[in-house]
């Protein structure tokens, strides 16, 4: 590399730096006043048993380890996202060639909101619908399994949510 290349790239390398190109947050699309985040229990209007507490625990996870929010107190939160577990049904997934059910899905739908409790405005509000597939001879834990990987699904659905506003 000649010298004068060399100059002219450690040049670009400190302007850019400088000047704020390059520089990369955690922050997402986060306004600068939202630091904090709280999740409060989801609501149930299923009859599943054990689910909110689930969901709920997943989500307050995904915000965990992204890092880009810590976890609050309700009363104190920038942003306070709320869910209620709305509908919790079975589909068949896939048909042996004898026309049997093979597999089976389970679908997780949730709404959800998410406010910025500083300024009292909502960020977004939706209704999420995930599902997680299973094995139609394996009923029990092949379902529980299915409805974990639907919840995991959503909790990363409303982290990439109110983190990167999409």
């Amino acid at each position: 590399m000649s010298k004068f290349r060399f100059i002219s790239l450690l040049f670009c390398l400190i302007f850019c730096t400088l000047s704020g190109c390059g520089v990369y947050s955690f922050k997402g699309a986060l306004a600068p006043h939202l630091n904090t985040v709280a999740v409060p229990l989801f609501e149930n209007a299923t009859a599943e048993f054990g689910v909110t507490e689930e969901l709920t625990d997943m989500v307050v996870r995904e915000f965990t380890q992204d890092n880009s929010l810590r976890i609050s107190d309700q009363n104190v939160a920038d942003i306070l996202v709320e869910g209620k577990i709305m509908r919790i049904e079975e589909r068949a997934g896939a048909f042996d060639p004898q026309e049997t059910v093979s597999s089976l899905r389970v679908y997780l739908t949730v709404s959800v909101k998410a406010t910025d409790q500083v300024k009292k405005t909502i960020l977004w509000e939706e209704r999420i619908t995930q599902w997680g597939i299973y094995d139609s001879g394996d009923t029990l834990t092949g379902r529980q399994d299915a409805l974990i990987v639907a919840m995991e699904k959503i909790s990363e659905e409303i982290l990439n949510k109110t983190v990167a506003g999409w």
